[in-house]
């Protein structure tokens, strides 16, 4: 996959994610990834605990079209409470840390966006992370 980061000159550089990315490749869209298993079962209700499941799960899905967290372009993270995730800090970094790191140790930063909504469809969920990859077209 070829990949470009977009960074406009005399920008601040951002910190955990980049302002943008240029990808080609097959686009994966992976739906809202909650913090439960996949028997579609809450372990925690801890926030920083259903954020790893959340990205693990993320990673599972992408794993189907072949791609790991470096073909990942976008993420958006919708939470239920801004001061939890705010406050989650270096645990949440270095969950985000341990899924978003390839096979070489790189440690990847797609676009991202963070928003509080009142609520998840699911009621035990904390948080939910919404996907774009884009995933090398296999020759």
């Amino acid at each position: 996959m070829h990949k470009t980061i977009l960074q406009p000159a005399g920008w601040a550089a951002p910190r955990g994610y980049v302002n943008g990315i240029a990808a080609r490749g097959t686009v994966v869209s992976i739906a809202g990834q909650i913090g439960w298993n996949a028997h579609c079962e809450f372990e925690s209700d801890d926030f920083v605990a259903q954020a790893r499941q959340a990205l693990a799960n993320v990673r599972a899905v992408l794993a189907e079209a072949g791609g790991g967290p470096e073909h990942i372009v976008r993420m958006t993270w919708y939470v239920t409470d801004r001061s939890e995730y705010l406050g989650a800090g270096k645990a949440l970094g270095a969950a985000y840390r341990e899924f978003m790191t390839d096979a070489g140790g790189t440690v990847h930063y797609p676009a991202m966006t963070a928003v509080q909504v009142v609520a998840l469809m699911e009621a035990r969920a904390k948080l939910e992370i919404e996907t774009t990859a884009v995933v090398p077209i296999a020759m």
